[in-house]
């Protein structure tokens, strides 16, 4: 099944910087209930990249295995330098929320796409709605920490 596979992969990607980003910041963040999240949320944005990754190795017949993207490097060493010089966990949380602008923003992207084979659409639209909860979550949790 021939089908343009870039957006999926970008997903992949978006969620590789996911992973590596939540467990950058989780290490930085103050208070222990977001840091926890941060921790099991690095573990799920692994999963997902893995499952979309075997899905569409399924449905190229290729070998899948992306890495992050060059912007989402760029975004976690910025979080890291703003943890360095003393950011509050409100500043770590703003950053989070950018890279989770970010995942919103290439499920939707994806899920524009026509030629998506359903398997694979599946699976995007199960992660999209945990990823639209846990981009509300960290609004949340960044919201929590304005004084």
């Amino acid at each position: 099944m021939a089908f343009e596979n870039k957006a999926v992969r970008t997903v992949i990607e978006v969620l590789h910087d996911g992973e590596k980003g939540f467990a950058s910041l989780g290490e930085e963040l103050k208070d222990p209930t977001a840091k926890s999240y941060f921790v099991e949320e690095a573990t799920t944005r692994g999963r997902f990249a893995t499952e979309l990754e075997t899905a569409l190795g399924s449905a190229t017949g290729e070998n899948v295995s992306e890495g992050g993207t060059a912007s989402g490097t760029i975004h976690r060493a910025w979080g890291q330098v703003k943890a360095k010089i003393g950011g509050s966990d409100h500043t770590l949380l703003e950053t989070a929320e950018q890279g989770e602008d970010a995942a919103k923003k290439a499920y939707e992207e994806v899920l524009t796409k026509n030629d998506v084979p359903a398997p694979i659409l599946s699976i995007l639209k199960k992660q999209q709605s945990h990823i639209l909860a846990s981009h509300d979550k960290v609004k949340a949790m960044r919201d929590a920490t304005a004084a």
